[in-house]
């Protein structure tokens, strides 16, 4: 995977995030979600490359080759906004001070929370397949419950849920990847699947992801309702799975039409794990919106 592409970590305040970059360009940024990591954009990332875009797909801290620290008793080095806060100063240590964001599931939390504290380094962003985080917690429904349970089991304190999934690590992440979207294990690669479960294995990853899930209960969703109405000012698109959950339970443009300056929206086929099975469309949907959106770099 990611023939061509140079990888590292970079420490950013103590926290080493890793990352794989290749192409020149305009920068663009892609965070992975849950349960995965930077390998989701394998199959995306080297066609945006040959698209004439400088690409780096980042593990979040808490995951995949990333650092994955203990958590604070108020769980606020696990919110959104010291995920955001790694990504910016990964970008700023490898040269960009201002770039395109792409991110899916827990990255598009991260994303969009990075829009909101860094606007002037966002020059437009792409939410992948989620409701704002205070839409979907403070809008509990019994649906929304029953499909997300894992929220809720993952935020329970420690070391409850990370000695459960340590049980049996595929069996848990496999009923999550494979039952949440329209997904079977036919639709991911090979090599993409052994990378997340190679993370799966991982117990520091465990508890990451676990840390998490804790902070947007306990930190994300307060400060996301301290900032009601603000609106993410760069160009922003939202890319829905079509067949998905969150489709089903919202009108997912409508949860994002007032926290949006300027916003398109777009459904591509598949469930939650699109950019897995359908990654010739997100790449097609990616690059259009990329071409409406250019920008020139702060640096240049």
């Amino acid at each position: 995977m990611f023939d061509g592409f140079e990888s590292g970590r970079i420490a950013v305040d103590g926290v080493e995030i890793a990352y794989v970059a290749a192409g020149a360009g305009e920068p663009l940024l892609m965070l992975h979600g849950f349960p995965q990591t930077k390998a989701l954009w394998a199959r995306i990332a080297p066609d945006l490359v040959t698209l004439g875009y400088r690409v780096i797909c980042a593990d979040l801290r808490g995951y995949g080759s990333s650092d994955k620290p203990p958590a604070r008793p108020d769980l606020a080095n696990y919110s959104f906004r010291a995920m955001a806060a790694d990504q910016v100063g990964l970008m700023k240590t490898l040269g960009h001070e201002r770039f395109h964001l792409v991110g899916h599931d827990r990255g598009a939390r991260a994303a969009h929370r990075l829009a909101l504290d860094h606007p002037a380094v966002v020059a437009s962003v792409i939410l992948m397949d989620i409701v704002p985080t205070a839409v979907l917690l403070t809008d509990l429904r019994r649906e929304v419950a029953q499909h997300y349970w894992h929220w809720f089991f993952l935020a329970q304190p420690a070391p409850f849920p990370e000695r459960m999934i340590e049980a049996s690590p595929d069996l848990f992440y496999e009923t999550c990847l494979f039952g949440w979207g329209a997904t079977g294990r036919q639709d991911f690669d090979a090599d993409q699947l052994a990378a997340y479960r190679a993370s799966w294995h991982d117990a520091k990853a465990i508890a990451g992801g676990c840390n998490d899930y804790r902070a947007a209960l306990a930190v994300d969703l307060a400060d996301d309702l301290a900032e009601q109405g603000r609106r993410i000012s760069a160009p922003a698109l939202i890319l829905y799975g079509a067949r998905g959950v969150m489709a089903k339970l919202y009108n997912l443009p409508a949860t994002w039409a007032d926290r949006c300056t300027t916003m398109d929206a777009r459904a591509i086929p598949g469930g939650h794990f699109f950019p897995d099975s359908s990654p010739g469309e997100v790449t097609e949907q990616v690059a259009a919106f990329l071409r409406r959106h250019p920008f020139t770099p702060a640096s240049e």
